[in-house]
């Protein structure tokens, strides 16, 4: 058995690559359209990590995917938890569990699919403004 991977319904294509390509840091691997099914899929992975894909499926004809709280989240190792989110708020990209303790953060991508980080090894010793931020919404 081989993991391929997990597969994500989005309802904006171009809002959800800003997020998870251009705010998160994940590189596109391949797209496919597919006219007769109504669809179009794009293949995701952290870079260098291709065998850990996300699938976005964009259906074309609108549907109400709810809040996404009965997926659960993404997870993702990163090298500079601090720095992740400070370039995840430049892109407009809320924190709502900011990384107070060093080690983990949570964000929510435009479906409102819960995305957590964790910083790869030990944690970072906490500092501002990160410590005084509280949580916003739910993750």
């Amino acid at each position: 058995m081989q993991y391929l991977h997990t597969m994500v319904r989005v309802s904006d294509l171009q809002a959800s690559l800003r997020f998870y390509c251009d705010a998160l840091g994940l590189e596109v691997l391949r797209m496919q359209e597919v006219p007769h099914g109504r669809f179009t899929l794009a293949f995701l992975a952290a870079p260098g990590n291709a065998q850990a894909q996300v699938e976005l499926t964009y259906n074309w004809d609108p549907e109400d995917y709810g809040t996404g709280r009965n997926f659960g989240h993404l997870a993702y190792a990163v090298d500079d938890i601090y720095a992740t989110c400070e370039r995840l708020l430049a892109h407009g990209v809320p924190i709502v569990r900011p990384p107070r303790d060093g080690y983990m953060a949570f964000v929510r991508s435009p479906d409102q699919i819960s995305v957590e980080l964790l910083q790869r090894g030990a944690p970072l010793a906490p500092r501002d403004p990160w410590v005084s931020m509280p949580n916003i919404g739910t993750w």
